[in-house]
C-alpha cells in the first residue's frame, strides 16, 4: 500500500501542452512552432491520496460518481477501443457480475475476431513512423496531461469503476486507480528522460559519439492483470513514452477500468493509433499477435502459468524464424510472499502489518502475504494481536467505508480458495488461528483466514492461493539461521516479495544476506505490500518474472533498441599503423 500526504499540485503539463507540434485529437500536424533551448521534464511526484473522511467534499463526490455509474450498468466495452468505439446490437457480448453482489451485471464486453485484433496491429504499426518522430517533449506532455486528469476530472469515476468492477474499498481503489496511475504516467516520463540521458561521457579529439535510443522496431504487446486499474497504464505508458506502438489486452475483470484508462490517454492527445486496447478471447488475441512478424516485445503481469506459456510461444516463433527480432519478454508474475519474525521483533507491529499486508483487497496483490515465520517465544503475543486486529476488521461491501477488505474477484477465484479452506480445516497438522469461514450467497466473501503450524514442509507453504489465506510457521527461537534457509527453499519457486521484523543489526544483516535471492522487493520492520512508484521499485525473479523492475528506467529501457553513433571530424591520413614503420 502506498501513502503520500501533502497538498496536492495541479497543472503541471499545461505549458507543455502549449507547445505541442500535435493537436489533442489524435490528429498528427506537419509542423510546430520553432524552439530553442535544453528541455527538462518536470520533476514528478507522489499524488497525494484523499482521506474519504465523513462528510468531506471527495466522499461526496465519490457518492455521486458510484451512483453514476451504478445508473448506467451494464457498462458497455467495444472490442477495440478507440475515441468513437461503440458496441454494435448485432455483437455478442460477455457479461461479467460485479464481485461483491454477483446477481448484478457490471460490465459488458465485445470480443474482438482474429481479423479484428490483426487490424489493430496494422492500425498501431501504421501509427509508428509519425509517433516515433513525435519529439520527446512533445510525448512527455500527453502523458503529463493524462496524469492531471486521472488526478482530476476522471478521478472520481476510476475509483468508482474500480470498486464496483474489481471489489476494492474506497481506500484500496484510491491508492490505484488515482494515485498509483497518476504516479506512473509522471514518473515515467522522468525515467524515459534518463534513459535518454544516457550519452558517452568520453569522447576522443577528433570524434563525437552519442546513442541513439531507438524504439523497438515493431509493437509491443501488453497483457494487464484484473486486480490493479494503474498496471494496465504502467504497461502502455512505459513503451509508447520511448516511441513504441502497443497492442493491450487487459483482463476481462478490468475491461471497463481499461477502456477509461485508454479514453484518458486518447483525450490527454494521444494518437488513436499508438495504443490498440483489445477486449475479448485471450487464447485469439495472442496468437493472432505471437504470429506476426513485427512482435517485438511482451509487457506483461498475472500468473506464472500463463507467463511461462506465453514464454514457450514465442520460443516456437523463434524455432520457425517467424520474427525480425528476438522478442524481449519483460513480466512480473505470482509470488508466495513472506514475514519473519525475529525473536528480538516488535511483535505487536509485526502482527498490525502482517493483517494488512495479508488481507487488504482479499488478500488479491501479488504482493499480498501468505506464509509467515514466527519464533515459538513470540508466538503467543503474536496470535493474540493478530486474532484481536482481526476482531477489528469488517469484510463487507466496497461502498461501505466501514470495511476494509471486501470479496475475491469472481466465481473461479471464491472456488479456488474455499476449496483450500476447507481441506486445511480438516488438516491435523494445522491449528485454526481465525477465520476458515465465508458466504458466497451475495458476494465472493471469504473471512481473513489464519493456519499455524509446527511443520515447516506443509504444502501450504508453497500453493499459491491468491485469497485471504495466511500461514504460519513456529520455529525454534534456537533455529533462526536454519529457518531462513526454509524460508529459501519454500515459496512455490516464487520470489517476489519477503521481509524481516528485527531489533538485532546482525539478524537483519545475516536474513539480507542468505534470503538475497528470495524476494525481489525485502523490507525491514515494515509491511511487504508497500511500494511506492519512484520511491521503491517493483519485480522478483524465479518464478515471479523476470525482475526487470516497474517503477524504475530499467523496465522502460527494455523497450529500447539503442544505435550507437560516431562521427570523426579529421582524416585518416595512412593505412599503415605507426609500427608498421
Amino acid at each position: 500500500m502506498r501513502t503520500v500526504l501533502r497538498s496536492s499540485t495541479g497543472g503541471i503539463a499545461e505549458t507543455l501542452l502549449a507547445r505541442r507540434r500535435r493537436v489533442c485529437h489524435g490528429a498528427f500536424q506537419s509542423v510546430r512552432a520553432l524552439t530553442s533551448g535544453t528541455y527538462r521534464v518536470p520533476k514528478p511526484f507522489n499524488e497525494p491520496n484523499l482521506q474519504f473522511a465523513p462528510n468531506s467534499p471527495e466522499r461526496i463526490k465519490l457518492r455521486e460518481a458510484l451512483s453514476e455509474i451504478r445508473s448506467q450498468l451494464p457498462l458497455q466495452v467495444p472490442a477495440i477501443g478507440g475515441k468513437n468505439a461503440t458496441v454494435s446490437s448485432s455483437q455478442h457480448l460477455t457479461s461479467l457480475t460485479m464481485p461483491a453482489e454477483h446477481a448484478l451485471p457490471f460490465q459488458e464486453y465485445a470480443s474482438a475476431s482474429q481479423q479484428d485484433v490483426q487490424n489493430a496491429i496494422e492500425n498501431a504499426l501504421k501509427a509508428k513512423k509519425e509517433w516515433q518522430s513525435m519529439p520527446f517533449t512533445d510525448r512527455a506532455a500527453i502523458f503529463l496531461r493524462a496524469a492531471e486528469l486521472v488526478s482530476s476530472k476522471y478521478r472520481f469515476r476510476l475509483l468508482a469503476a474500480t470498486m464496483l468492477g474489481q471489489g476494492k474499498n474506497a481506500w484500496q481503489a484510491e491508492i490505484d486507480a488515482a494515485a498509483e496511475l497518476a504516479d506512473f504516467f509522471r514518473y515515467n516520463v522522468s525515467f524515459a528522460q534518463e534513459i535518454y540521458d544516457k550519452q558517452p561521457t568520453v569522447n576522443a579529439e577528433n570524434h563525437h559519439g552519442r546513442t541513439d535510443w531507438r524504439p523497438l522496431e515493431g509493437f509491443v504487446y501488453a497483457v494487464s492483470p484484473f486486480n490493479f486499474t494503474a498496471i494496465g497504464g504502467n504497461l502502455v505508458s512505459a513503451p509508447a513514452l520511448l516511441g513504441n506502438v502497443v497492442v493491450w489486452k487487459p483482463a476481462p475483470m478490468n475491461a471497463y477500468a481499461s477502456h477509461l484508462v485508454h479514453q484518458i490517454l486518447l483525450e490527454a492527445g494521444l494518437p488513436e493509433g499508438v495504443v490498440q486496447l483489445v477486449n475479448g478471447d485471450a487464447n485469439v488475441i495472442t496468437d493472432t499477435v505471437f504470429k506476426h512478424r513485427e512482435f517485438s516485445a511482451l509487457t506483461f503481469i498475472g500468473s506464472s502459468e500463463v507467463f511461462r506459456n506465453l514464454q514457450v510461444k514465442a520460443a516456437q516463433g523463434l524455432a520457425e524464424n517467424r520474427y525480425r527480432d528476438f522478442p524481449r519478454m519483460a513480466g512480473e508474475t505470482s509470488g508466495k510472499n513472506f514475514h519473519l519474525l525475529h525473536p528480538t521483533a516488535d511483535v505487536t507491529n509485526a502482527a498490525k502489518h502482517s493483517v494488512r499486508a495479508a488481507f487488504e483487497y482479499a488478500g488479491q496483490k501479488c504482493s499480498a502475504l501468505s506464509r509467515v515465520y514466527v519464533p515459538e517465544s513470540c508466538a503467543d503475543a503474536f496470535f493474540g494481536t493478530l486474532k484481536r486486529e482481526l476482531s477489528r476488521v469488517k469484510v463487507g461491501a466496497p461502498e461501505d467505508y466501514t470495511s476494509f477488505t471486501g470479496p475475491v474477484i469472481d466465481k473461479k477465484a471464491f472456488d479456488r480458495v474455499t476449496k483450500a479452506i476447507d481441506e486445511a480445516n480438516k488438516d491435523s497438522r494445522l491449528e485454526r488461528i481465525a477465520g476458515g469461514t465465508y458466504d458466497g450467497s451475495q458476494g465472493y466473501y471469504i473471512n481473513p483466514t489464519v493456519y499455524a503450524t509446527k511443520e515447516p514442509n506443509h504444502y501450504l507453504f508453497d500453493k499459491e492461493l491468491f485469497g485471504p489465506v495466511l500461514v504460519a510457521y513456529v520455529y525454534p527461537d534456537s533455529k533462526f539461521e536454519e529457518t531462513l534457509d526454509i524460508i529459501d527453499r519454500q515459496g512455490g519457486g516464487f520470489a517476489l516479495t519477503g521481509n524481516i521484523f528485527s531489533n538485532d543489526q546482525k539478524a537483519i544483516r545475516l536474513a539480507e544476506d542468505k534470503l538475497r535471492y528470495a524476494a525481489g522487493n525485502f523490507y525491514i520492520n515494515c509491511k511487504i505490500t508497500a511500494a511506492v512508484i519512484g520511491q521503491q521499485s517493483f519485480g522478483g525473479a524465479r518464478a515471479s518474472g523476470t525482475c526487470d523492475k516497474a517503477g524504475s528506467a530499467g523496465l522502460l529501457q527494455r523497450f529500447t533498441a539503442p544505435r550507437t553513433l560516431k562521427e570523426e571530424y579529421n582524416k585518416l591520413d595512412d593505412v599503415l599503423y605507426p609500427s608498421n614503420m
